[in-house]
């Protein structure tokens, strides 16, 4: 990768302007903003002592830079201190069905927004604040997105003392309105666009016209590469912590997989790191009702954090091993089925330990989906009782409960009860089958590649070459191996800035 090419792909690790980078030093400075280095973040022992202890008077919720410090897999549920290793449930045979183990990160317990996109944000803003390829004193972060990232973007934004603007479809969740309605300093921060999950091209639409104003810079999480690196780099060795620690106990298991929803496909750097260190096998999930993909399908669904109808420019699609559709009247079912006594309980009569049970809060849509997906895979490539599966629970039920009353009107006819919530587990998870799996080669890798021509040359201005340039290893290589520069960069911003961590 040349030098032109690292500065048309935002992949830089030189200064782009140097009095835009003082500038963004200052203000720095002047507001006490510490930020954290990948390497921190990915090892939060490594954080400063100081900058741990300012954290027991600031809430994980709090509007507060210091909440920077939080941006990791490790934080403790009851917001003190940090965990060694991150929070996660082991879902058993008596809940999955299936033979191989399913280890499931939890993403809500991430500071401000409670869900995992928050590092994304921070992983896109970051690179671009230290090379002096944003003002923060005079430039608006545009942060599009189908619902977490736009908030993560918000919220880090606001943190850092610079404007955010939030752009999603307007058939979100109700709670993320709500919340952006609390963080945003201006009502015209929130870009809701038509459509919903699965219209991400009117979100490209509309980020062109605020484009157009030099003030508004797209940190686009679809095409931010610093996006996947920053989850190879933080995602990744927490994920391994979580396999390693559940693998103490039994020797002889192995990683067999990494399943993550596509999204944006920043998560799924992860599962480059994971098949790096263990050989894992990385699977990428959709939703059925718009199986592009699986299908080179379109449509409209409610698997609410998994935007579709494209090939995200950061997923490294000659390195993903299978394809997963899921149905979103799989999750919409289970969430309610989770979410009510009856389920709960039938789970408890069928042997699902306790804990898992009582972990289900942690599981929003998105959530659901990569569990189905991981025994799907587990069934379609006959893993058995040796092969772990690791996936995120990206966010939990908590943004998703005014969503419960519509579902169980529009699938339900206004009643959700005990004999539903059995049905629905019997028929969307016991009943989890290998339908809509597919096991890719190169021809299958190929096919789905070469789907994002149309999106990025076509649509959205991409040169063929850089295009193309993505479909090496080489590429992503190289890519990883810029997190260390961009750690070096942001120690030399503290540095610059004179900022101190304030307790």
């Amino acid at each position: 990768m040349d030098d032109s090419r690292e500065d048309r792909l935002g992949l830089g690790t030189s200064v782009v302007d140097g009095a835009v980078l003082e500038r963004a030093a200052r203000r720095f400075g002047e507001q006490g903003i510490v930020l954290p280095t990948f390497s921190q973040l990915a090892e939060p022992q490594r954080i400063p002592p100081a900058a741990l202890a300012a954290l027991a008077s600031v809430g994980r919720d709090d509007a507060d830079a210091r909440n920077l410090w939080r941006v990791h897999w490790h934080n403790e549920a009851d917001e003190r201190g940090l965990r060694q290793v991150p929070q996660y449930v082991v879902l058993p045979p008596e809940f999955s069905g299936v033979a191989s183990p399913i280890l499931v990160a939890f993403g809500d317990t991430f500071p401000m927004i409670g869900a995992h996109k928050v590092l994304a944000a921070y992983a896109c803003l970051v690179p671009r604040l230290v090379t002096g390829a944003f003002d923060p004193t005079a430039q608006r972060a545009v942060w599009p997105s189908t619902g977490n990232y736009a908030r993560g973007g918000v919220a880090i934004s606001r943190i850092m003392g610079c404007r955010g603007v939030a752009v999603l479809p307007e058939n979100m969740s109700r709670e993320r309105f709500e919340w952006l309605e609390r963080w945003v300093t201006d009502p015209a921060d929130i870009v809701a666009t038509p459509g919903s999950e699965s219209n991400v091209k009117e979100i490209y639409d509309a980020c062109a016209e605020l484009a157009a104003e030099p003030r508004n810079v797209i940190f686009n999480q679809f095409s931010e590469f610093s996006n996947h690196a920053g989850h190879y780099a933080v995602t990744g060795p927490a994920l391994e912590r979580i396999f390693n620690d559940y693998a103490a106990a039994e020797p002889g298991l192995r990683l067999a997989a990494f399943v993550a929803a596509s999204g944006s496909s920043g998560t799924l750097g992860a599962g480059d790191y994971l098949k790096e260190r263990h050989g894992a096998r990385i699977a990428a999930v959709e939703a059925l009702e718009c199986p592009t993909m699986l299908y080179n399908g379109f449509g409209e669904h409610n698997i609410q954090g998994i935007g579709d109808k494209h090939i995200p420019f950061v997923h490294n699609v000659m390195n993903t091993d299978a394809a997963v559709a899921i149905s979103d009247a799989a999750t919409d079912g289970l969430f309610l089925a989770f979410g009510h006594e009856g389920g709960r309980r039938l789970l408890t009569e069928r042997g699902v330990p306790a804990g898992v049970v009582g972990s289900l809060h942690h599981f929003g849509l998105s959530s659901i989906c990569n569990v189905l997906a991981a025994i799907k895979c587990a069934r379609a490539a006959g893993l058995g009782a040796d092969d772990v599966i690791v996936t995120v629970a990206t966010d939990g039920a908590a943004l998703y409960e005014s969503e419960r009353t519509r579902l169980a009107g529009s699938r339900f006819a206004g009643s959700f009860e005990a004999s539903a919530a059995a049905g629905q587990i019997d028929e969307h998870l016991a009943g989890a089958d290998t339908s809509h799996v597919q096991l890719l080669d190169d021809v299958g890798r190929s096919r789905i590649f070469n789907l994002g021509y149309f999106t990025w040359v076509e649509q959205q201005g991409v040169s063929l070459e850089d295009f193309e340039a993505r479909r090496e290893p080489a590429f992503w290589d190289r890519l990883h191996a810029m997190v260390p520069a961009w750690d070096a960069m942001i120690d030399e911003f503290n540095a610059r800035s004179g900022a101190t961590i304030a307790d």
